[in-house]
């Protein structure tokens, strides 16, 4: 039974942004993790603890936060990739990886991560369709609220 659990627990997503901006400008803007909150409505509170890592709270559509101290991992101007660990309500990973593509830039989200909240956990089985459409939600949101944020320049 733990094998099952774990993978009710786990949720692994790969999401392409197409961006009307420059990879390098559109990197420059996700490297700003405290900014957040400015472009992408879901991210409510971003608060540095050092100049590597932070808290983070999230809140979609449904009626809960999840809270995570995010550490970087990584930081790679050079190959548009910026990654971070997680820890707190989610433990895993998050990556960007922003490269050019068509007229502008190609912006990939991966995460592979761990629900550790509790009540996510109690209710993995049958919410877990919510919960990817929750997440789906989050993604197109932040996606309209970073396109809009690029446009204004």
């Amino acid at each position: 039974m733990p094998v099952r659990s774990r993978r009710l627990h786990r949720y692994r997503f790969c999401t392409v942004w197409l961006l009307n901006a420059p990879p390098t400008v559109v990197y420059a803007v996700l490297e700003r993790a405290e900014a957040y909150p400015r472009w992408w409505p879901q991210v409510r509170e971003v608060k540095a603890l050092d100049d590597r890592s932070g808290v983070a709270r999230f809140r979609s559509v449904l009626p809960y936060d999840l809270t995570v101290v995010a550490s970087e991992r990584v930081r790679d101007p050079g190959a548009g990739v910026l990654e971070i660990g997680m820890s707190g309500d989610l433990v895993g990973w998050a990556r960007w990886t922003v490269v050019p593509g068509a007229g502008g830039t190609r912006a990939v989200f991966e995460q592979d991560v761990e629900v550790c909240k509790p009540l996510l956990r109690r209710f993995a089985l049958l919410g877990r369709p919510v919960f990817l459409a929750n997440h789906a939600l989050m993604m197109r949101s932040g996606r309209r609220g970073l396109a809009a944020w690029l446009a204004r320049g």
